[in-house]
């Protein structure tokens, strides 16, 4: 009679190999988003219609600058983590800290990302029409980025308590 080996569940070690990977997959989609958006923030100003924007855009164009600037940081951060700490077998803080890493470089993109879309509806619409697009921009960006998965959480749990109930 011969012994199964495999178990169908996953080591603790396993586990956090699978969520780095998880992460990292999750980094590459976010890095490359906030890249191009930092990348056109910074060719703006030499843009020829720059000088002609007022200085209420001048300060949006800031914070959307330097919050595209902290969220490249923040997402690119767990590289230069996990280079400190390679081979030493700590994937767990590693994971841990890629994942603080990761949500406050989404949060400062959710703002370089709206302040991006006031900057622009205000140069080209009257701020009658900017404010309420930015507001809809900055809500659709919440309801996908925050609310609607913190409100779904507990998918899954059923199914992992079945799972178990059945073993």
């Amino acid at each position: 009679m011969a012994v199964d080996t495999h178990s169908p569940r996953e080591t603790e070690k396993q586990r956090w190999d699978r969520n780095f990977a998880d992460l990292l997959q999750e980094l590459r989609v976010a890095q490359t988003g906030v890249q191009i958006l930092f990348a056109f923030l910074l060719t703006l100003p030499f843009s020829s219609g720059f000088p002609n924007v007022t200085a209420f855009q001048k300060d949006v164009y800031t914070v959307a600058l330097i919050s595209a600037a902290f969220a490249t940081a923040m997402i690119i951060s767990p590289v230069a983590f996990h280079r400190a700490l390679f081979r030493q077998g700590r994937k767990p803080e590693l994971v841990r800290y890629a994942h603080k890493m990761a949500t406050g470089g989404l949060a400062f993109m959710l703002i370089a990302m709206t302040s991006s879309v006031l900057l622009i509806t205000d140069y080209l619409l009257d701020w009658q029409w900017a404010i309420p697009l930015t507001v809809v921009t900055g809500g659709w960006f919440l309801t996908y980025w925050a609310i609607l998965p913190f409100a779904h959480r507990e998918w899954g749990d059923d199914d992992e308590d079945a799972a178990s109930a059945t073993d």
